[in-house]
């Protein structure tokens, strides 16, 4: 039979061991921080089932194992809080200048859900911040500048915010691949841009100017640029369409009134990367550009709704080429739509219709849209003749 006082003592000294494991004392400004956090979100914005309403400070952050208090929303190294990624659940309140003080911060997700006021300069304090995620909330007022001093952040999405004022300079920002600041209310001209960027998107604000081939200097391994519903103005030049890792280029809904292609280098082609253009919904006149018939990849190219004239290349339909989707209605186009589009090799999907062509087949999907009557074809077609320079 076991001696009771071995036993006592095994039994103590497993209770004890049990209690230093959930003991795991987190480091006070990170406590301080996470109340701060808290007490910024109003109550009556947490539901009792969420990650929030288990913060409970009677226990301590960081302890393990988690079966009541602080379930989730916070993920610790050692006594050190490195993540904080909210559920969406609506929280309403103001983000706390104190979130300055989790310094081995490494992610911050609060997205989705109904965050308001600035955005604290503190932020800045966050050396180790790889991921800052902030969007679909109603966050206001200016990027603060000092977000260019996070020099470890590589993901910076605050989309779907109301944030006003001009772009801040992150071109410091060299670890940075994706930048998405669409549907807010930013103003003014595209700042030089981070040069490591992957993603580029700032759609739905009030940006405008022209695009400058300095913005984008550098910028290599840029594949995404979505910069449709903004107000930017002039040509579009074939810079960009030559960026080496571009695959996808939105443009869409802004004031253009010119673009430019010219033919990828030798040393590119067939490994052009660019996949999909939009430029629908500018004010783009002239010619239909012919050379985006020589990239390779081009799968999708949308040129709807701007002032373009004149037949479609030949070009576009040739024997191999690789769109696949093809929106030119809006414009006025004129002469027979190429025959390459209905051979049936290679079907092309989209629409050729609201222009002023002549034999385009209805029983094609292209032309299922009617073409504009003649005499508004004719009265374009006049002004255009009369703005031409004399020879």
């Amino acid at each position: 039979m076991p001696n009771s006082k071995s036993t006592f003592s095994l039994f103590f000294l497993l209770s004890l061991s049990s209690i230093l494991t959930v003991r795991s004392a987190t480091f006070p400004a990170d406590i301080a921080a996470l109340r701060a956090f808290k007490s910024a979100v109003k109550p009556a914005s947490i539901p009792a089932t969420s990650c929030l309403a288990t913060w409970n400070f009677s226990a301590d952050p960081c302890a393990v194992p988690r079966i009541t208090h602080f379930t989730c929303g916070v993920t610790c190294s050692g006594d050190r809080v490195v993540q904080l990624t909210l559920d969406s659940q609506g929280y309403a309140g103001k983000l706390t200048p104190l979130i300055s003080k989790l310094t081995q911060l490494i992610n911050l997700d609060i997205g989705d859900n109904s965050f308001y006021g600035a955005i604290p300069s503190s932020i800045s304090s966050l050396p180790n911040l790889k991921n800052l995620i902030l969007r679909v909330n109603s966050f206001s007022g200016a990027l603060p500048p000092s977000i260019a001093t996070l020099k470890s952040l590589q993901t910076l999405d605050l989309s779907r915010n109301s944030l006003s004022g001009s772009l801040p300079n992150l071109n410091s920002l060299a670890g940075l691949t994706r930048l998405d600041l669409s549907y807010n209310k930013l103003t003014g001209s595209l700042p030089k841009l981070p040069p490591n960027m992957n993603e580029l998107a700032l759609k739905a604000n009030s940006l405008s100017g022209s695009l400058t081939q300095s913005s984008f200097d550098g910028l290599t391994r840029l594949m995404v640029v979505e910069l449709s519903e903004n107000s930017f103005t002039g040509t579009v030049e074939p810079w960009l369409f030559l960026l080496p890792s571009l695959q996808q280029v939105d443009l869409a809904k802004n004031a253009f009134t010119g673009v430019s292609v010219s033919k990828p280098p030798p040393a590119a082609n067939p490994n052009t990367e660019l996949v999909a253009v939009d430029l629908s919904y500018n004010k783009i006149e002239g010619l239909l550009p012919v050379n985006f018939a020589e990239y390779s990849m081009l799968r999708s190219l949308a040129l709807s709704y701007n002032k373009f004239r004149g037949p479609i290349p030949w070009q576009y339909s040739k024997k191999g080429s690789s769109l696949q989707r093809l929106y030119l209605d809006g414009n006025y186009l004129n002469g027979s739509p190429p025959s390459g589009f209905f051979s049936g090799e290679g079907p092309i999907s989209g629409s050729l219709g609201d222009n002023c062509l002549q034999s385009c087949p209805v029983s094609s999907e292209l032309c299922l849209k009617s073409q504009k009557p003649v005499s508004i074809c004719q009265q374009a077609y006049v002004i255009w003749s009369v703005r031409l320079p004399s020879s």
